[in-house]
């Protein structure tokens, strides 16, 4: 699809268009304050402060050979120092929900694929169904919501496991159009909704199989290029750890609605429904931030 609305930043991928979507006087944000305010303090450390300071954070205490003994290894060791406490603040900025940098809306995308019971090794899964839920970062409200199914190519007949984990049906996928064009309709919407243009966003998913995986691999068999409005995504599993300091393990869905005291609503492994809870899950984030 030609046109493509361009979003913000992401975790996966650093790139170009990922300032687009901050606004006008970011750096006007009291984070930057603290971090001018940590660096003030970095600067009035001495050598040895500095290295109990980095071996604190695990990080490395060395100055390298070529500022051995020199005046420098201040310098070094303070950049060192200073590198993390930014990447520390602005972490937990994104994380504690600041929409990224003054983001108008999230748009929370969950797809569903074809899939075998046991996941048999070299089995291609192919987009199903393609939800994205508007979520308003100010009003921490859903706005709109868009879902189509898509028609697989390789795999063209869903198998008994596919049709009773996602709920989609033979006959839905037969009538539903094929991948190419239900990402257009996705571009035209996002489009219609002026995202990209006067308001800014970022794509959150629930982990990174989502971009990294089956849209990859969709493209590829659809035989078109990756969108560029998906290249940049938030993942919510990485947020929702660093913001409440909790494993991994412990950022599936299920287990980050029962953290917060929330309840799935609607079908497990229906893309839309999944997309909504995603959204509650990153209200929430917002909310506490």
């Amino acid at each position: 699809p030609q046109g493509k609305p361009q979003p913000c930043g992401n975790k996966e991928q650093e790139g170009a268009g990922e300032e687009s979507a901050a606004r006008p006087g970011a750096f006007s944000d009291p984070v930057y304050k603290e971090i001018a305010v940590a660096n003030g303090c970095i600067n009035r450390m001495s050598r040895d402060e500095l290295r109990r300071k980095l071996a604190e954070f695990k990080l490395d205490t060395r100055q390298g050979r070529a500022y051995h003994k020199t005046p420098r290894v201040k310098d070094v060791l303070k950049k060192r120092l200073k590198n993390h406490y930014k990447k520390q603040k602005l972490v937990q900025k994104e994380a504690a929900g600041d929409g990224g940098g003054g983001l108008d809306y999230l748009c929370v995308v969950d797809f569903e694929a074809t899939c075998e019971e046991g996941n048999p090794p070299g089995f291609v899964h192919e987009i199903i169904e393609f939800p994205v839920v508007l979520l308003n970062t100010r009003t921490l409200q859903i706005e709109d919501s868009f879902q189509q199914y898509v028609k697989p190519e390789i795999n063209p007949k869903l198998s008994a496991f596919c049709v009773g984990l996602t709920g989609i049906t033979q006959e839905v996928v037969d009538k539903a159009e094929p991948f190419p064009q239900v990402l257009q309709n996705v571009v035209d919407w996002m489009r219609a909704r002026e995202l990209g243009t006067k308001y800014s966003y970022c794509l959150l998913t629930d982990g990174s199989w989502d971009m990294s995986k089956f849209l990859n691999i969709q493209c590829r068999i659809s035989r078109i290029k990756y969108p560029s409005f998906a290249k940049r995504w938030i993942n919510i599993r990485k947020s929702y750890g660093n913001f409440y300091k909790v494993p991994r393990s412990h950022t599936k869905l299920t287990m980050m609605l029962e953290q917060l005291g929330l309840r799935y609503a609607g079908r497990p492994h229906s893309g839309l429904d999944d997309a909504r809870n995603i959204a509650g899950v990153a209200a929430r984030l917002l909310r506490d931030g």
